[in-house]
């Protein structure tokens, strides 16, 4: 790599400040090892944006040098703005950095300098974990089985104070990870009321030196991949008005979501929780969500890698993979910048698990026009409704950068007009709506 000189004795110079930058960022990073050049990328890249248009660089050979540094540092000549990875520990630690005084006013929010010290360790409660009873910040939860499991957390299902009639996930993650908490909160910030209950409540979190632990309401009644996979063992596929409903209900989802800047990066059935109406379900309401049709749907959960766009430049597109097999975006797959594209692309994969029982396999076609778009393997089935499938998958699995807002829009009113049009289809809709209810919740 091109060393910049290390000193100069001429008259006051505004390139100087920045050349004794840079040569601090080079010694960090040769004595650190690490190769990681975060703070150098970044130096190199504003010093060229504040001192290209100036003539009186030119032709200066300290800047030059600067752009050779670049250059060897990015393995490019082009000259754009960086690509983010969202989810990088990194751009993690600064977010939570930049946010934390924020984060510590927000209600429900409880720290501690010390590690978690209840009398139950939060370990023993990976094996036998029912009817055990833990504390924390003051109330007690009974433990009656585990939810869910990934990495680097556990979800349990737990009573606060051994009552049966108040049910909350606690979602205990090593290390401790406020993120997802600042996420909820964001969320009660931007949604409104009427549409708050499709994504999921956080009512606290506690944060330990060595854990945290998100109590967030408890539903019932399985995600959508149970329901998904009640069809897989008996060699069926879901009923089409299933998954016509159910793909208005994650396109207006998303519609609401990244209206609000917000992505939520993880967007796939076991985060897909099935609400169910307490009363009975009318024939009218289902296109305005209205009586008991406002409680029935989706509720989308786990928000650790959901991405707050206000956070970034405007426009900013993002470099990073989910690597979650099946749920990797086109442009993940091509290593190309990415925004909405980690959410849409999610949504086709579960339209296509409730349509063919399979993750979605794409294939490059060419266009009319002379180019190509990216198409889905399976055929539709000549007597579902092709064309509005077809347009949905033609319509986001080739979407450009930027906002998708209009997308997203018209293709739920299309759908909607569907199964509005015909009384019959809602008829049919309430019918296995109850029966999917009987089946999952007798699960």
């Amino acid at each position: 790599m091109t060393v910049v000189f290390e000193d100069t004795n001429s008259a006051p110079d505004p390139l100087l400040p920045w050349l004794w930058s840079i040569k601090k960022a080079l010694e960090a990073e040769t004595s650190s090892g690490n190769g990681s050049g975060l703070d150098l990328s970044k130096l190199l890249y504003d010093c060229i944006v504040t001192f290209r248009d100036d003539d009186q660089y030119q032709n200066d050979v300290r800047f030059l040098r600067i752009w050779f540094l670049y250059i060897d540092d990015c393995g490019s000549i082009e000259f754009e703005t960086s690509h983010i990875n969202p989810w990088s520990a990194s751009t993690m630690k600064d977010l939570l950095k930049k946010l934390g005084p924020q984060i510590m006013k927000y209600d429900g929010y409880h720290s501690s300098q010390k590690a978690y010290s209840g009398k139950v360790a939060l370990s023993s409660l990976q094996n036998s974990s029912r009817n055990k009873i833990i504390e924390i910040g003051g109330k007690k939860y009974q433990i009656t089985g585990c939810a869910g499991q990934g990495g680097f957390a556990q979800v349990y299902k737990a009573y606060v104070h051994s009552n049966p009639d108040e049910v909350v996930a606690l979602k205990i993650q090593k290390p401790a990870f406020p993120w997802e908490f600042y996420m909820y909160r964001q969320l009660d910030e931007r949604i409104l009321d009427n549409e708050r209950s499709n994504f999921g409540f956080a009512l606290r979190m506690h944060l330990y030196s060595d854990c945290s632990i998100l109590v967030c309401d408890y539903l019932a009644h399985g995600t959508l991949q149970d329901a998904i996979n009640s069809y897989v063992v008996t060699g069926k596929s879901m009923e089409e008005e299933l998954c016509i409903y159910y793909t208005v209900e994650m396109l207006y989802m998303l519609e609401t979501l990244h209206g609000a800047g917000i992505i939520h990066g993880d967007f796939k059935p076991d985060n897909l929780l099935i609400r169910y109406a307490r009363g009975d379900l009318t024939e009218d309401g289902l296109r305005e969500h209205s009586g008991p049709w406002h409680d029935q749907g989706l509720c989308l959960v786990d928000w650790g890698r959901g991405i707050d766009k206000r956070l970034f430049p405007e426009n900013a597109e993002f470099k990073g993979d989910c690597r979650t097999s099946g749920f990797r975006c086109i442009e993940m797959q091509e290593n190309k910048p990415w925004t909405f594209q980690v959410d849409t692309y999610g949504l086709c994969v579960i339209v296509h698990m409730m349509l063919h029982n399979s993750y979605m396999e794409i294939e490059k076609k060419k266009s009319s026009g002379g180019g190509y778009i990216y198409l889905p393997k399976s055929s539709l089935k000549r007597y579902w409704k092709v064309e509005l499938w077809k347009d949905l998958f033609t319509q986001l699995l080739n979407m450009s950068p930027g906002s998708d807002d209009n997308k997203l829009r018209k293709l739920r009113e299309s759908f909607q007009d569907y199964m509005c049009s015909k009384p019959q289809f809602i008829k049919k809709l309430k019918e296995l709506l109850v029966k999917q209810r009987a089946s999952l919740c007798s699960a």
